[in-house]
C-alpha cells in the first residue's frame, strides 16, 4: 500500500513537469500587437518620463527592447506591405505611399496558416482591397473611415450603429490627417481603441482550440485624430510634455506656410510650441488609452494559461513628427517619423534573458522570419528580414550594419530621399536635390544640428555616401551611374518586383 502511494505521490509530483514539457513542445501562440503612427519615443521604457505606458513598459522587462528600431518606408501602405513580406521596399515593390498589391510571394498570416496556425486579424490592415485576408482565417477591421473599395463599411462601423444607433463616430469633425486635438465627444466603450482590444480579448476567451494562434492586433490610433476620452487626458494636465525638436537645418520649414492660413493637416509649419504640445499631449494620452487595452489583453492570456507559451509583440508602423523642425505628419528620414517602438517577449520555454536592451538596428520586415524561426520552420534565404531570436540570445554576429529607409515623393517634391542608420550615426541622400544630411544620433538624439559640412565627419560622411552607393547599386540606373549617386528627374513609386 505505501509503495502504491508512494507512486501516486511521485506521478502527481512529476505531472506538472510532463504538462510544461508537453507544452514546450507545443507551437508558441504568436501575439501581434501594432499601433499607427506611434513614435519610437513615446514609452516610458524609452527613457520617456512624460508618458505613462506601464503595460509596454513591463513586456521590455519581460522581453528584449530594441532601442535601434525603424520602419523603412515611413507611411502606413509601404511599412505594412514590408511586414507582411519580411522584405525591403525594393523587394517588395512599395517605395512610398501607395496600394499594397492583391498577393505576394510570402505573406505572414498565409504562411504562419500553413505551419498549423490559426490565424486572425483584428483592427487595421490598410491593404487593397480592404477585405483582402493575405491568409487570415477571417479579419474584423476598423479603417478609420476609409471606404476604398466599393460598398465597404467596416466591422467597426457597422457594430458602431448596432451599439450607437444614428450617433456619429467621428464626431469630434477632426479630419483623419489633422494634428488639432480634442477629447472624444462619445462614450469611451465607442472609441475604436475600446472596441479593437475587446474583439481581441473576446476572441482570445474563446479560444478553445489545439493549433497555435496567430493574433494579430492593429490599434488605428494614436494616429490622428488626437481623440483621447477625457479621463486619459486629465493624466497629463500636470505633466510636462517635451516641446518639438528644432534644429540648425530647418529654418525655411518655419516659413513654408503661414501657420494663421494653414490647415490643420499642413505636412509643414510653425503652429508655435504651444500647439505642438496640446497635440502631444492628446497624443500621450491616446497612447496610455491603448496601454490599457494592452494590460487587459495580456491579463487575458494569463487567465487563459497562453501568456508563458506566447510570443508577444508590440511594434508600429510609422512614427508622428508632432512638429519636430516643422514637420507634421511622416513619410521623412528623421527620428519622430522613421523611428518605431519595437518590443519582444519571448515564450518561456526560450529561456532568452529578460529585460535585455537591443541596439542592433531592426526594422518591421524582421518579425516575419522570426515567426518562422519560432514556429520551427526554414526563413527562406532571399527573404530581407532576420530572425529576431539570435539578437535575444546574444549573437550578434554578421547581422546587418545599417537598416535602409526611403520614401518616394510626398507632400513637396524636395521630400524624395534615401537614408542609411545604425540608430548612432544616420545618412540621408535627397534624390530629387542631391543634397545629403548626416546626423550624429548618439550625441544628437533629436537631430539638432546637420553635420554633413563639419570637417571632423569628413570621413564619415565619406563612408556613408560609400555604403549608400552600396546599397543602390543592385538597381543600376538611374540611381546610380559611373560608381556615383544620381538626382532623379521623377518620382519612381513602384520597383520592378511590385507584383502586377
Amino acid at each position: 500500500m505505501k509503495h502504491l502511494q508512494l507512486t501516486a505521490a511521485i506521478g502527481a509530483a512529476l505531472l506538472p513537469l510532463a504538462l510544461q514539457a508537453q507544452n514546450a513542445a507545443k507551437k508558441p501562440h504568436i501575439i501581434f500587437i501594432m499601433t499607427d503612427q506611434q513614435r519610437g519615443d513615446a514609452m516610458g521604457c524609452m527613457g520617456n518620463e512624460s508618458i505613462h505606458t506601464p503595460a509596454m513598459n513591463q513586456l521590455a522587462q519581460e522581453g528584449s527592447l530594441f532601442t535601434s528600431a525603424y520602419t523603412s518606408t515611413p507611411s502606413s501602405t509601404p511599412a505594412r506591405a514590408g511586414l507582411l513580406t519580411g522584405m525591403s521596399p525594393w523587394h517588395h515593390g512599395m517605395l512610398g505611399y501607395g496600394k499594397v498589391a492583391e498577393e505576394y510571394r510570402y505573406e505572414m498570416p498565409r504562411m504562419l496558416r500553413d505551419l498549423g496556425y490559426y490565424t486572425f486579424g483584428i483592427g487595421k490592415m490598410h491593404w487593397n482591397p480592404q477585405n483582402a485576408l493575405h491568409g487570415f482565417h477571417a479579419t474584423l477591421l476598423d479603417e478609420s473611415g476609409r471606404a476604398e473599395s466599393k460598398d465597404f463599411i467596416s466591422d467597426y462601423r457597422k457594430w458602431f450603429q448596432v451599439f450607437a444607433p444614428g450617433l456619429n463616430p467621428d464626431e469630434t469633425g477632426i479630419g483623419w490627417n489633422a494634428h488639432a486635438a480634442t477629447t472624444y465627444k462619445l462614450d469611451k466603450s465607442l472609441h475604436p481603441t475600446a472596441w479593437t482590444g475587446e474583439m481581441a480579448r473576446e476572441l482570445i476567451r474563446n479560444y478553445e482550440s489545439e493549433q497555435p494562434l496567430f493574433l494579430k492586433i492593429s490599434f488605428a490610433r494614436p494616429h490622428s485624430p488626437y481623440d483621447p476620452p477625457q479621463r486619459y487626458l486629465d493624466l497629463y494636465a500636470d505633466a510636462d510634455i517635451p516641446k518639438p525638436f528644432v534644429g540648425d537645418w530647418c529654418t525655411e520649414f518655419a516659413n513654408e506656410l503661414d501657420p494663421s492660413k494653414a490647415s490643420s493637416d499642413a505636412p509643414f509649419a510653425n503652429f508655435g510650441e504651444e500647439y505642438a504640445v496640446n497635440s502631444r499631449r492628446h497624443y500621450y494620452a491616446n497612447i496610455t488609452f491603448i496601454d490599457d487595452q494592452i494590460g487587459a489583453i495580456i491579463d487575458v492570456l494569463k487567465q487563459k494559461g497562453m501568456y508563458d507559451n506566447a510570443l508577444i509583440c508590440f511594434t508600429a508602423d510609422h512614427g508622428d513628427m508632432m512638429g519636430d523642425h516643422y514637420h507634421w505628419r511622416k513619410t521623412y528620414p528623421y527620428e519622430g517619423s522613421a523611428k518605431i517602438p519595437f518590443i519582444v517577449k519571448w515564450p518561456q520555454s526560450f529561456g532568452i534573458k529578460a529585460g535585455a536592451k537591443i541596439e542592433q538596428p531592426v526594422e518591421l520586415r524582421d518579425f516575419l522570419p522570426t515567426f518562422i524561426d519560432i514556429a520551427g520552420s526554414t526563413v527562406p534565404s532571399d527573404m530581407d528580414g532576420a530572425s529576431l531570436r539570435r539578437l535575444a540570445e546574444g549573437n550578434t554576429s554578421s547581422w546587418r550594419k545599417y537598416i535602409d529607409l526611403e520614401h518616394a515623393t510626398c507632400y513637396r517634391k524636395e521630400n524624395y530621399w534615401c537614408a542609411l542608420t545604425d540608430g548612432k550615426i544616420k545618412y540621408v541622400w535627397n534624390f530629387n536635390t542631391g543634397q545629403e544630411q548626416l546626423f550624429d544620433l548618439v550625441k544628437d538624439p533629436g537631430e539638432l544640428h546637420e553635420c554633413s559640412a563639419d570637417k571632423k565627419y569628413k570621413k564619415t560622411l565619406a563612408e556613408m555616401r560609400q555604403a549608400m552607393i552600396q546599397h543602390l547599386s543592385e538597381r543600376g540606373e538611374p540611381y546610380i551611374k559611373d560608381g556615383n549617386l544620381v538626382k532623379l528627374s521623377s518620382t519612381i513609386l513602384y520597383s520592378p518586383a511590385y507584383p502586377r
